[in-house]
């Protein structure tokens, strides 16, 4: 039946996910600043914490997104509840959070209890696929990665649909770059970048993809977004890759017994490896703002 086709495609991938953000809270934490947020931050100054660069990138996002007391703000990945938590202490919204990983759903709800506000949230173990509730406002960091680029128009379409008429949306995402991109700046796909490109989406994100900022771009655009010149942060990615390789090497020990060496030995790869990319700008990291026309007018 086409229907049922149609439902199983879009399908949320709850495995992929779950097999890799589920892997042990405690090895996560081994890394991560308290703050728990797992994508590049945002230094404001050579002395900054990656605590305080980790909620100013956040800070990033919901500044640009225009928000007001008693909006709603849905956040697609919203990892383990910062910028959830920020957008209700800061700018009096309600939120509402879409994850894939129980155990950040747990988490989330935990954290977000604390909060002496008269404002909601609501934490769904459920993927965009499923969600079509009328929203003010929609943020989304280093989460499409996970999407598919097959997914991309029916997110971006989605998105578009749920926000009124002045809504906005950010999107943070590492991105790629096309062989014929790297060649312009006189650099090239090389047997080592393909190789850890293919570790990364067999090992440490399952499925995930790249998409480059254009492709950013374009299928928002192509959705009825304005879209503004998008930002790179790939300088801060260097840096927040470089503390969190630091952190987990230095308490080896403790990440071996919260998930054992060969994840230990995965996640240096993985985080030394993506550092060094960024280094000689194979890869970037854009944050993209999109405006409905009534936004952008």
């Amino acid at each position: 039946m086409p229907e049922a086709t149609e439902t199983k495609d879009m399908r949320p991938h709850f495995e992929e996910i779950q097999a890799h953000y589920d892997l042990s809270d405690d090895f996560f934490g081994v890394f991560q600043d308290p703050t728990r947020k797992y994508s590049c931050a945002y230094f404001t100054g050579p002395n900054a914490t990656l605590s305080e660069a980790q909620i100013a990138n956040v800070d990033q996002h919901l500044d640009r997104l225009d928000l007001k007391p008693g909006m709603t703000l849905l956040e697609v990945g919203c990892g383990w509840g910062l910028t959830l938590q920020r957008a209700m202490e800061k700018y009096d919204v309600n939120v509402i959070g879409l994850t894939l990983s129980k155990n950040q759903k747990a988490y989330c709800e935990q954290l977000l209890g604390k909060i002496d506000t008269t404002r909601t949230f609501d934490v769904r173990l459920e993927g965009w696929e499923q969600f079509h509730t009328p929203v003010d406002r929609i943020v989304s960091i280093e989460a499409i990665e996970h999407f598919g680029f097959e997914r991309f128009d029916d997110f971006f379409k989605n998105s578009f649909d749920i926000l009124p008429d002045d809504g906005r949306m950010t999107i943070q995402s590492s991105c790629g770059y096309h062989p014929d991109d790297l060649a312009a700046r006189g650099k090239k796909l090389t047997f080592e970048l393909a190789r850890f490109a293919k570790f990364m989406v067999d090992v440490i994100f399952p499925g995930g993809r790249i998409p480059s900022t254009k492709m950013l771009v374009q299928h928002g655009e192509k959705a009825g977004f304005v879209v503004p010149e998008p930002l790179s942060l790939r300088n801060h990615y260097i840096k927040t890759l470089g503390i969190w390789a630091a952190r987990l090497e230095w308490h080896k020990d403790e990440a071996i017994a919260a998930a054992g060496i060969e994840s230990y030995d995965n996640y240096m790869r993985y985080l030394t490896g993506c550092q060094y990319y960024y280094v000689d700008e194979a890869i970037d990291v854009s944050l993209v703002t999109y405006l409905k026309p009534g936004a952008a007018a």
